[in-house]
């Protein structure tokens, strides 16, 4: 089943990201209570020396910060009424509410903002916004009125107070959010088989961010440490090899973006596809490369997200949560996020619906797309667009994912112009 750029059009509205809401859920209140003029999607307003020449926080309103100060903590924890362990991809989304990356929200969303995301891509105030984030139980006794202590391990990371309890519609769910309810799309099975009976919503409270084997600065660090002026985005769940690294440091040469650009190369190391390389081993790639390439242009950082294999959904949400880290300008590959049938290896969506919706949907969210470049290797002149390859008929060379897993396993050299020596090396050892 194909998800065409047409049918994901018809998931936009024409309701401005910016709308003053009436009924939030779990978001942020506090843009109601500024006086600020929105233009092009930025805010002109006076900003503390953090955030001049820096990205709005998605929303309009302040960055969400919902961690609570130590001395308050063991009350907090004693408030509680009983405690889980969280999952990995509850873990990646419970860290990324506290700390600010899925700004306006304050917790979990309700019933009410869940249907309206599904239904609409939007919050209940007309903030635009991919995915819903939920969390899931199968628990009879927990409900409202719930305070739960959230957990890694014997590490207390949230508390979280239970105000809405519901059964979700998960085929309409996966329907409009992965364009299909089949479980062979890797989104459906997660919610099939791996989410609970129902979900929970209600506000958190953070008492401490998870110990990762990959550092994940929050968006305030992160900001923090940006330089002003543009900051695009490069979003990947695989190891960078040449081609991906000739796409992000031209993406800079893209005439939408300023001279004195720079690039944040911000990889998801949480829970992917199955079959994906671990995020841990991910990491090692990256800091490897970031040391070998030493160009300081590219920024690195690392992003505690869990993928849904969503297509144009998730290029929303990845363009989002961009933004609360302070990226003006996002990178979008082509099929990002996309996924194939596991019985008939059908693609799920087109090559450029992604694309077609993030640029639909740019000027709502206030990120600029940065297409990106179809890129091929030529014996001739090196990394050139396909298109200059083909008017110059220059002889292109190339290397398919079957093959070089085959020759990673076999010790076989692996062409330069095709990846890394320090990559194939992390991931030679880690195999």
């Amino acid at each position: 089943m194909k998800f065409s750029a047409a049918a994901t059009l018809l998931l936009a509205t024409s309701v401005s990201a910016f709308v003053p809401a009436t009924n939030f859920g779990a978001v942020n209140k506090q843009s109601l209570t500024k006086n600020v003029a929105f233009v092009n999607g930025l805010v002109s307003a006076p900003k503390s020396q953090l955030e001049m020449a820096k990205q709005v926080p998605h929303g309009g309103g302040d960055l969400v910060d919902l961690m609570l100060e130590e001395s308050k903590q063991a009350a907090e924890i004693e408030s509680c009424t009983t405690e889980l362990q969280l999952t990995p991809r509850q873990l990646c989304d419970t860290e990324l509410i506290i700390n600010g990356g899925f700004t306006p929200l304050t917790g979990f969303m309700d019933e009410e903002t869940y249907n309206h995301v599904v239904e609409n891509v939007e919050l209940t105030d007309g903030t635009i916004f991919g995915l819903p984030v939920v969390f899931d139980t199968d628990s009879e006794e927990l409900g409202v009125g719930s305070k739960i202590l959230l957990k890694d391990g014997d590490r207390p990371i949230a508390t979280f107070e239970v105000t809405s309890k519901y059964t979700p519609n998960k085929p309409l769910e996966c329907l409009k959010c992965y364009g299909t309810s089949e479980i062979e799309h890797p989104g459906s099975l997660m919610v099939a088989t791996e989410r609970g009976k129902y979900y929970m919503g209600g506000k958190l409270t953070g008492l401490n961010l998870p110990i990762r084997d990959f550092p994940c600065k929050t968006p305030k660090e992160v900001r923090a440490e940006l330089p002003e002026g543009d900051v695009v985005a490069f979003q990947c769940r695989n190891p960078v090899h040449r081609a991906h690294y000739e796409l992000f440091t031209r993406a800079l040469d893209a005439e939408n973006v300023g001279e004195d650009g720079i690039v944040l190369v911000h990889p998801t190391c949480g829970p992917t596809q199955a079959d994906d390389i671990p995020g841990v081993v991910r990491y090692k790639t990256y800091e490897v490369l970031k040391e070998e390439t030493a160009n300081p242009d590219i920024f690195w950082e690392y992003l505690p997200y869990s993928m849904h294999m969503a297509g144009p959904r998730e290029a929303i949400q990845h363009m989002m949560i961009r933004k609360n880290y302070g990226c003006t300008h996002f990178i979008i590959g082509r099929d990002m996020a996309g996924s194939k049938s596991s019985v008939t290896g059908e693609d799920y969506y087109g090559a450029y619906d992604a694309q077609d919706f993030a640029k639909a949907n740019s000027e709502k969210l206030g990120v600029k797309c940065v297409p990106s470049l179809n890129l091929v290797y030529t014996e001739e002149e090196g990394y050139v667009t396909a298109d200059e390859a083909e008017e110059r008929n220059l002889s292109k060379m190339s290397l398919s994912g079957t093959k070089f897993r085959k020759m990673l396993r076999g010790g076989d050299d692996i062409p330069e112009w095709f990846a890394f020596k320090s990559v194939v090396s992390v991931l030679r050892e880690n195999m």
